[in-house]
């Protein structure tokens, strides 16, 4: 198996974990309350692994447009998590998470678009499935 492949299997399943913890972390607090501690938890992190991979040393690499667009990343993350988070205080997890990860038809037609990534009939298949789900959670 491929690494990146056992990457995102590894990213699934912290990502599955996560959303649990997390309504766990939120009995007293709003989710913007939760958010925000568990973002810090994140940046904190993030600097760690990168001092601790040698990865700081190459952000004088990085040009303006490729920092254009990481925070424009960084931007749409945010609003993601934000309304993310406000859904799963108020709502159930399980409905949530599938509505959340349905972003996958999102990126699917944007890296179509964009970034002219080849079509498949694998993943026009499972991209159909994923919205038929998520229409079948929206309008029981």
């Amino acid at each position: 198996m491929e690494r990146w492949i056992i990457y995102a299997l590894l990213s699934m399943l912290f990502a599955g974990i996560t959303s649990v913890i997390a309504k766990f972390g939120m009995k007293n607090v709003g989710g913007d309350t939760a958010l925000t501690v568990r973002t810090s938890m994140v940046f904190v992190l993030v600097w760690v692994n990168a001092f601790a991979l040698d990865n700081v040393g190459k952000l004088k690499f990085l040009s303006r447009k490729d920092i254009l667009f990481l925070c424009l990343s960084g931007a749409t993350t945010t609003l993601s998590w934000v309304f993310y988070y406000r859904a799963m205080k108020e709502g159930s997890l399980s409905v949530v998470a599938t509505i959340d990860k349905a972003s996958i038809v999102v990126t699917l037609l944007l890296s179509f678009l964009i970034l002219r990534e080849p079509i498949t009939w694998q993943v026009v298949v499972a991209g159909t499935l994923i919205t038929a789900g998520l229409i079948l959670l929206i309008y029981k």
